[in-house]
């Protein structure tokens, strides 16, 4: 693992390093980004209710049962490491180890392993040997030996597999990736004897090819492969110059050949036997290691993942040495040692510098320092040192309310104690004087910034108020909740009654709530509740700038009218202002409880009314659903029915037009005499022809077929309706005679009659025996 100028914690854990997949690259001194510890240092949470004593003997029960205080001694135990890699006389050399967390799942997993992987292998295991041997020999070195325990601890437990590593050594050669002789006596024998093949081929080809220059065979001798075995070259004209000889290939203009001649036809055979041969015995050798690999998977994962525990803590010692950080201590309220409230501090901490700040300035410093060893121009602006912040927190306080002015440094405060926080999880260092101390928060939730949202529809207040709805439903009695600018966005009436109702609440849910605020009314919670505590950033007046130093137990205001007041704003104006400022002193506190609470009340109102209209238009929405859910249901009924009536209605109309038609046919058959009856006969023809395309016309093109008997085996009977294959579209006709067992009848449709088979119709409806007589004209037809 190549080291570099960076140790680059963005991997950093807070419970169990070794579980993390790759490595850490080593560092001394370099910028880091500390944005590392929001995700990294969420732990387990305990969600409990109010603290009655019952409620707290259950939750440290539980919270034993659970090993809850193995997790925060994981964040002791990382500050350990990190305190023992900062008093390193020298850094640990973590060059050669490699990430092969890959190579040995496919090794487990059945994959061959190739010789560069398994080489990779065997020199992060011998890295991770020799950094064990180094920081043994530091140790023995240091009077006090005792100081690096805590990182010799990381490795006691491991199996540096000396024995798979010797073997990987012996049989690879990890510069070239080869195999090598010695690996089995059987590949030194084979590889012996290739060689031997070999020099004799070649000095067979040398003299073969010298001789065919020397003919004017080829240009110049060429000795080269063709198809995996050795041959020479020879122009196409002068082939006879190798008799016997075989043609592997040609050039691609096809003026040379490449040959072999007949007296290496063996030896090249022997050569591909045995370049098989040496392969198969490498595969095996490959084969066997890596069933070695893949035996150690266990261990080898073990050793990787505490080299990683090693190299983090290296870097948080980097890191801490960097930016000068101190080692903090937790405190505990449930631990035997109970602070007093009234003297001592769950949280203290001395000139802590927000570290991303700290970074930027830090940076700055280097640049600056290597542009003057450079020789640079001097315009390089270096960034000042953030102001140190005293941090001091009662162990009986549970929400610190921050006052004052805009860019006064509230958010900057509130910020720099949750990634102390933070850091302190996940066992880093900060910057700070002396020891600070401050409880194990198993959880920081914070809302900070603005999350409007236009695509989820929210304004800055609904993102807001959003936001602090999940901080209370997943809040515990170990967290630490920072809220900037709470209740802000709204009715200053409204957001000062929520926000008191919100902190009100949090104050029996939580270890520590940090809140900045513009409202006046949240800061004198402190007079009517002693969980509650103020602190103020201090603004200097004369200079009309923030100091950015926080003044505990102190109430800020915003200093509005003094700024106007300095900068020679109208009098007038400044004056008027500050009579309604005294209106909203606190005499005036009831008649503004009392209209909040009118408000409220029509508020209210206002949503019952508007709740009792949704409900009645809903059940209107219901009922017209209903009602249209049972038309469409209907909706198939109904279309049968309809279609039923109009057939009915053409089959009225067709009956009548037939009956007309028979009526005039009878009334010609008298008038005509026998001379004239073969005319009428074929006039009669056409005029049936037109007649039965007429009434195939105005037939309804969809019957309702009975299904019950055309599954079956249906049998015709005089009088049915039925629908006959080919007898026109949508036709359909009677039966009127009954002829065989086969189902094949006689049908009429119109003055039409015709035999048809018992598979070619189709039941419409079942009909009477009464059947149209035949008529005189048919007979005739007959």
């Amino acid at each position: 693992m190549a080291a570099t100028a960076k140790p680059n914690l963005l991997l950093l854990p807070v419970a169990i390093p070794s579980s993390r997949a790759g490595l850490v690259c080593n560092a001394r001194f370099p910028p880091l980004r500390l944005r590392i510890a929001a995700a990294a240092s969420q732990a387990l949470t305990s969600p409990v209710s109010a603290e009655t004593p019952e409620a707290r003997q259950m939750r440290l029960e539980t919270e034993a049962a659970l090993e809850w205080g193995g997790v925060r001694e994981e964040s002791g135990r990382l500050l350990e490491q990190t305190a023992a890699a900062v008093t390193l006389s020298a850094p640990l050399d973590f060059g050669g180890v490699e990430d092969v967390s890959a190579v040995i799942a496919a090794a487990a997993g059945g994959r061959l392993l190739a010789v560069r992987e398994i080489c990779g292998v065997g020199r992060s295991i011998r890295a991770a040997r020799g950094v064990f041997d180094q920081l043994k020999r530091l140790s023995e070195e240091t009077p006090d030996g005792r100081s690096y325990s805590p990182l010799l601890d990381i490795l006691k437990d491991c199996d540096f597999l000396t024995e798979l590593v010797q073997r990987i050594e012996f049989c690879l050669d990890s510069t070239l990736s080869v195999v090598l002789d010695r690996a089995s006596d059987e590949l030194a024998t084979i590889r012996k004897e290739r060689r031997k093949n070999i020099d004799m081929l070649e000095s067979l080809l040398r003299d073969t090819s010298t001789k065919i220059f020397q003919s004017g065979g080829i240009d110049s001798p060429v000795v080269t492969k063709r198809r995996s075995r050795m041959c020479v070259g020879v122009k196409a004209s002068h082939k006879h110059l190798v008799p016997g000889g075989i043609v592997l290939s040609s050039s691609g203009s096809g003026a040379t050949y490449f040959m072999e001649p007949r007296d290496a036809i063996k030896l090249n055979n022997m050569e591909v036997k045995l370049s098989g041969d040496e392969r198969a015995e490498e595969l095996a050798i490959l084969g066997l290691l890596t069933s070695r690999i893949a035996d150690s998977e266990m261990k080898i994962m073990h050793l990787m993942g505490k080299i990683l525990e090693l190299d983090l803590a290296c870097a948080r010692g980097s890191y801490a040495l960097w930016i000068n950080g101190v080692r903090p201590d937790f405190t505990d309220r449930d631990s035997g040692t109970r602070l007093d409230p009234n003297t001592e501090c769950s949280i203290f901490i001395e000139g802590i510098q927000h570290p991303l700040l700290l970074e930027q300035s830090l940076s700055m410093v280097k640049e600056s320092s290597e542009a003057e060893k450079g020789q640079l121009s001097n315009e390089h602006h270096v960034s000042p040192m953030p102001i140190p912040l005293d941090m001091q927190v009662r162990s009986d306080t549970r929400i610190v309310v921050i006052s004052g002015p805009n860019t006064g440094g509230k958010t900057a405060t509130m910020k720099t104690l949750g990634l102390a926080s933070l850091m302190s999880k996940a066992g880093m260092f900060f910057p700070a004087k002396g020891r600070p101390r401050l409880p194990w928060f198993d959880q920081v939730l914070a809302d900070i910034g603005d999350h409007q949202s236009l695509e989820h529809n929210l304004s800055t207040f609904s993102g807001h108020i959003s936001r602090l709805r999940k901080i209370v439903q997943v809040v515990s009695k170990d967290s630490l909740v920072l809220i900037d600018e709470i209740g802000s966005g709204t009715d200053p009436s409204e957001g000062v009654a929520l926000s008191t109702s919100i902190l009100k609440y949090l104050a029996n849910k939580l270890n520590l709530a940090i809140v900045t605020t513009h409202y006046a009314d949240l800061s004198r919670l402190r007079s009517v509740d002693d969980r509650f505590e103020n602190a103020a950033m201090e603004f200097c007046l004369k200079t009309l700038q923030p100091t950015y130093r926080i003044l505990w137990g102190s109430t800020g205001n915003s200093n509005a009218l003094s700024i106007a007041k300095s900068i020679g704003f109208n009098q007038e104006v400044v004056a008027r202002a500050q009579e309604w400022v005294e209106k909203l002193l606190p005499d005036k506190q009831k008649e503004r409880q009392g209209l909040l609470y009118g408000s409220l009340l029509d508020e209210r109102k206002l949503l019952e009314s508007q709740a009792n209209e949704a409900a009645s238009v809903l059940s209107d929405v219901q009922r017209l659903y209903n009602e249209i859910r049972s038309e469409a249901d209907d909706l198939d009924s109904r279309v049968a029915a309809l279609r039923a009536t109009e057939s009915e209605k053409v089959q009225q109309e067709l009956k009548f037009v037939k009956s007309q038609m028979d009526q005039i046919i009878k009334n010609l058959e008298v008038q005509l005499k026998n001379s004239e009856l073969e005319q009428y006969n074929s006039l009669m023809r056409k005029a049936e022809a037109a007649t039965a395309s007429l009434a195939a016309a105005h037939q309804p093109t969809d019957f309702t077929f009975t299904d019950e008997e055309n599954e079956g085996s249906y049998v015709p009977d005089i009088g049915d309706k039925v629908y006959v294959e080919g007898l026109g579209g949508g036709s359909m006709a009677s039966v009127v005679e009954t002829l065989g067992e086969d189902g094949s009848c006689m049908v009429q449709y119109g003055k039409i009659k015709v035999r048809v088979k018992g598979n070619k119709m189709k039941l419409v409806q079942r009909g009477t025996k009464d059947t149209p007589a035949s008529s005189p004209v048919k007979a005739k037809f007959g």
